[in-house]
């Protein structure tokens, strides 16, 4: 791995911590644009893919078919924090495809609404499998597999016939070989797939491009167009995704990976970039984040002044006293 050091610790003015990762930064072309570490360094794309996984059910014309609107459409490109308006859709999404939350296979979890920001459930509160955080995703699975007669009970499987046309359309969106794609299950269940930083960045260029896009024009617009008009049903209340797009104005779609992977494209630019902290440490992905948006020139003062609170870059301890700070330790090359 030729990784670098992308966000740096300090405490009373000495490095303390290192987090390690890489970026890839191109254009819906697959044209490198910027780089940091290795571009190419193959990594689990995580709940990024998740926008790519729904490219079957919109190219069959899914959304349409069972009156999806807008901000279901988000969901199903969501990692949600299992608020009441996420799982209202979700109920929404699969009682529009004639089932309940008994269908989904992703599984039940405590809310990242809980979960996600350290605080404890409230005592004797029930979930179901609506508020795990993919349950949109599901509900788009379900929904296909009504739409096209497929069988339920096995719909995560690698070899069912939607997760084969979703490796096939993962594909074609980040210009690879199905058989160069290596698997993995997701949390939700769900096969997942590694590749190349600079791939996921291409597949996200191309979704953030929307209709520009030759191939998947009109699928992308919906999706992007759905995640930048409901950031909230993307994320929920206090998460990056939601505050990324809503400071990148309906320019940037955004979307966050378990274990340190997030992706933002421009969709008046045609580029985006993929970053990977290899440890997985969330303040310094977010952190990192932000000094690629700067980096990249795609921040204006107003808009570097919101995301501040996600540079995090100073630390304070338990009494609110400045111990350190949080730096960024790259700068982007160009090819």
């Amino acid at each position: 791995m030729n990784l670098t050091p992308l966000i740096q610790l300090t405490r009373g003015g000495t490095p303390e911590c290192l987090h390690f990762g890489a970026v890839a930064v191109t254009d819906r072309a697959g044209s490198l644009k910027a780089f940091a570490g290795d571009p190419h360094l193959v990594t689990f794309t995580r709940s990024t893919l998740k926008a790519l996984q729904a490219l079957p059910f919109v190219e069959a014309g899914g959304p349409a078919q069972f009156g999806f609107n807008q901000a279901e459409n988000a969901l199903l490109c969501a990692s949600h924090n299992g608020e009441a308006m996420h799982v209202d859709a979700a109920n929404s999404m699969l009682a529009k495809a004639g089932h309940s939350y008994k269908t989904l296979r992703c599984g039940c979890h405590v809310p990242l609404l809980f979960s996600y920001f350290d605080k404890g459930a409230p005592e004797g509160a029930t979930y179901t499998e609506a508020h795990n955080n993919c349950s949109g995703k599901h509900a788009g699975f379900v929904a296909y597999c009504e739409q096209h007669g497929l069988p339920l009970d096995d719909y995560t499987a690698p070899e069912h016939p939607l997760q084969q046309a979703i490796a096939r359309d993962v594909a074609r969106a980040v210009g690879m070989d199905v058989q160069d794609m290596p698997r993995g299950i997701d949390g939700c269940s769900a096969p997942n797939f590694a590749m190349p930083l600079s791939k996921l960045a291409r597949g996200y260029a191309r979704l953030a491009s929307g209709a520009q896009d030759p191939e998947f024009g009109a699928s992308f617009a919906l999706l992007s167009e759905a995640m930048t008009a409901y950031p909230e049903m993307v994320s929920g209340t206090g998460r990056n995704d939601l505050d990324f797009m809503r400071v990148g104005r309906g320019d940037w779609v955004s979307k966050v990976g378990a274990d340190g992977v997030q992706v933002v494209g421009s969709k008046s630019r045609g580029e985006a970039f993929a970053l990977k902290i290899i440890d997985g440490n969330k303040p310094a992905l977010f952190a990192a984040s932000v000094e690629v948006l700067d980096q990249l020139g795609w921040l204006d003062d107003a808009q570097r002044a919101a995301l501040k609170p996600w540079r995090a870059a100073e630390i304070r301890n338990a009494r609110g006293l400045l111990v350190g700070e949080r730096l960024p330790a790259f700068q982007l090359q160009t090819p």
